[in-house]
């Protein structure tokens, strides 16, 4: 061991002593430095075998360039600043964030002082990682001062000297660090009972053992989650069950009605035929493209667990694609043919009606105005609707409507929307975009729905900068869900953001309410199409 002059010695005497190539000099820079040093290094990689191995990169690389050290006073500032540098390179190395490199100690090489462990006083490997998982929260500007006193035998002196502060300064950075480092012991043990705690999978495990039950696993954990808030895990299984089989019949039901309203407004079989030959397209297209496009997602995620691209996931992964197919395909097939249909209209409007518009198959225009927009306007069943100037009022629907608080139509555009194309703060349909997108494909700041792209976003697949929950979540900080990428992915830190932001906890009291959103767009399409139908009985064939 280093006798007691190691710290009579000046720094500069040392650096002298040490570039005429004295290697003990310099061995006693080590001695006095070698804690500083590491502790800076464990403070943000949080890994014991990896903070002395760049510790010692940072001694080989002070050795080597001491010449340069021109202020051999400062060589605490020096060495802490070749410190910093190796292990911000090393953590950029990585691409990672320090908080999931904890490592085990079992290959642990021995201490700096070249004394061995003493058996009762080696870290394992369980140990180091409850000793992260602590600490690894706390803030910097108080890790590091923590760190260095409980290394420094407790002395606010050293720590103070190291790092170059006041000591009045340490104490108040101590005292803080201990109190968060409390608060994150005390949540970790809590949320560590609160999960090994047996809930309402164990139960229905126990139920599938019982003669006449099949259930699997896997099946009562979808029955568990399906089961939040109930009593009866019976009533969340069939919950659940109803869910999964319910949902896309009713997606496919509300794309199915559209179709039934474009026959049903039709008044020449050359209609039909258009039709029914522009929607058999779509389907084909929708179809052929979401099959390869699924085997291809499965084929680039191959390597993941078999848990994540299971049957179930397998499944919901082609119908969220088939789903987002189709709408593109819908809208970019009508923007394509937008021209083609109008002249259409245009050739059937001047030789049936002489260039003057039919009645809607039903139309109301309040009298009440305000700003210049009726309160209210609704049309239903134009047939000439791409010829005509969409409807325009502060609730307004069509098939293009325009609202100054509520729009519903194949293209809505109102702060409040609902629509096969909608936009707004609030909109809500296939497409959608504005401030908060709920739909088949979500674009804006705070997305919900199949495919969510925004700030924060969740979905079947979910894109976002700061925040993404779903099937697939990517995203630049922080991502939950089953094939994840972020710099922070499926971590402790991910789940308390996602789970104390507003937005995520808002989102998930709409998915408890989901087959009711869902009646928000389907109940009117639906009562469109039987006005339409009742219309056209009310008139002559080919009319």
């Amino acid at each position: 061991m280093m006798n007691s002059n190691v710290m009579e010695t000046s720094d500069a005497n040392l650096v002298a002593e040490s570039l005429t190539g004295n290697r003990e000099a310099f061995g006693q820079i080590v001695a006095r430095y070698q804690t500083l040093i590491c502790s800076l290094a464990y403070s943000r990689t949080g890994s014991l075998t990896q903070s002395e191995d760049l510790a010692q990169e940072t001694f080989i690389a002070a050795w080597r360039q001491l010449g340069g050290l021109r202020e051999p006073d400062k060589l605490r500032s020096w060495l802490c600043g070749i410190a910093r540098n190796h292990i911000y390179d090393a953590i950029k190395k990585r691409g990672r964030e320090p908080s999931n490199a904890a490592e085990p100690l079992d290959t642990l090489h021995d201490s700096p002082t070249m004394e061995p462990l003493p058996a009762d006083l080696t870290i394992q490997k369980e140990e180091e990682a409850i000793l992260w998982r602590s600490i690894e929260r706390i803030p910097e500007i108080y890790r590091e001062p923590l760190v260095l006193f409980y290394r420094e035998h407790q002395s606010i002196e050293a720590v103070a000297k190291n790092l170059e502060l006041t000591e009045d300064a340490v104490k108040q950075r101590l005292s803080r660090g201990r109190k968060l480092l409390h608060e994150q012991v005390l949540a970790f043990v809590e949320g560590a009972l609160e999960r090994t705690n047996p809930g309402k999978a164990f139960t229905l495990v126990v139920l599938a053992a019982l003669p006449s039950l099949t259930f699997s696993a896997k099946a009562a954990a979808v029955g568990a989650a399906a089961a939040n808030g109930s009593s009866m895990a019976k009533a969340a299984g069939v919950a659940g069950l109803f869910a999964i089989i319910c949902n896309p019949l009713i997606v496919l039901f509300g794309n199915f009605i559209p179709y039934r309203m474009a026959l049903a407004a039709a008044h020449s079989d050359e209609e039909r035929r258009r039709i029914k030959s522009f929607y058999a397209r779509i389907c084909a297209l929708s179809v052929g493209l979401s099959l390869p496009l699924t085997a291809g997602i499965y084929w680039l995620f191959r390597n993941q667990p078999a848990s994540h691209f299971g049957g179930g996931e397998l499944f919901v992964t082609w119908f969220v694609t088939l789903v987002v197919v189709y709408l593109l395909a819908i809208f970019s097939f009508a923007i394509v043919g937008a021209g083609k249909r109008r002249a259409y209209y245009s050739r059937v409007l001047a030789e049936k009606y002489g260039g003057v518009f039919p009645k809607s198959a039903w139309e109301y225009r309040s009298k009440i105005k305000l700003l210049g927009l009726p309160l209210v306007h609704i049309r239903i069943g134009d047939r000439f609707d791409l010829l005509r100037t969409p409807v325009k009022a502060w609730i307004a629907v069509g098939n293009f409507a325009f609202g100054g608080l509520f729009a519903f139509g194949e293209v809505a555009v109102a702060p409040f929307s609902i629509g096969g194309l909608a936009v707004g703060l609030l909109p809500f349909g296939g497409i959608v975009a504005g401030i908060f997108p709920l739909g088949g494909l979500a674009l804006g700041v705070w997305s919900f729905g199949a495919i969510a792209i925004g700030w924060q976003s969740i979905g079947a697949y979910a894109i976002a900068w700061s925040a993404a929950v779903g099937n697939f979540a990517v995203a630049h900080n922080f991502a939950i869900g089953g094939i994840t990428h972020a710099m922070q992915a499926n971590t402790d830190a991910a789940r308390h953001f996602v789970d104390s932001n507003l937005f995520f906890r808002w989102i998930k009291v709409l998915e408890g309410h989901w087959f009711w959103m869902n009646a928000l767009w389907i109940v009117p399409l639906f009562v469109q199409w039987r006005l339409i139908a009742r219309s056209r009985r009310n008139q002559p064939v080919n009319s």
